[in-house]
């Protein structure tokens, strides 16, 4: 019984492995760019699930008591409540850690050197675009990379335009 509920180290030191780990996990995370999951190719698919793999022992540090993975997982739900809440407190945090959309088409023509900074290829902004049953992108105002990943656009025809002067 004390296997399974003794702790191998201090609470502590879980508290703060998980803490550290979190944090350099959402950094590498906002520095891999801006993919929603189903976007993801499967070599960043694959890498998260190696990331995850790799930093297990750096949180537990080797320690397999439920006692251990209940503190390392509740410290990381309450990370993660704390980043959603000052994000939303805070726009420049949420901004750092969240980013900033990036317009990729602007009055019916790509943004080249957007599409390279978030390294998207012009045939995944098609095939994106496609699922949202746009054929060709000529036809939009705006595709903007939202923050989370998704690609937000707006047609043409979408587009209110003053009515011209009728005489009145």
């Amino acid at each position: 019984m004390h296997l399974m509920f003794g702790l191998a180290f201090p609470y502590w030191q879980f508290v703060v492995r998980a803490a550290v780990v979190y944090v350099f996990i959402l950094i590498l995370l906002r520095l891999g760019g801006k993919r929603e999951i189903g976007q993801m190719g499967a070599g960043e698919f694959v890498a998260i699930l190696l990331i995850s793999n790799a930093v297990q022992n750096s949180m537990n540090g080797g320690d397999n008591s439920i006692t251990g993975g209940i503190i390392l997982s509740t410290v990381i739900v309450l990370l993660s409540l704390m980043v959603a809440y000052l994000t939303y407190k805070s726009k420049k945090l949420e901004n750092l850690i969240q980013g900033t959309p990036t317009i990729l088409i602007h009055n019916g023509k790509l943004v080249r050197k957007n599409l390279a900074k978030e390294r998207l290829s012009v045939g995944q902004l098609k095939t994106a675009l496609r699922r949202q049953g746009i054929h060709d992108y000529r036809e939009l105002t705006e595709a903007i990379l939202e923050s989370d990943g998704y690609i937000s656009v707006t047609k043409q025809s979408d587009v209110w335009h003053e009515p011209e002067h009728l005489g009145f």
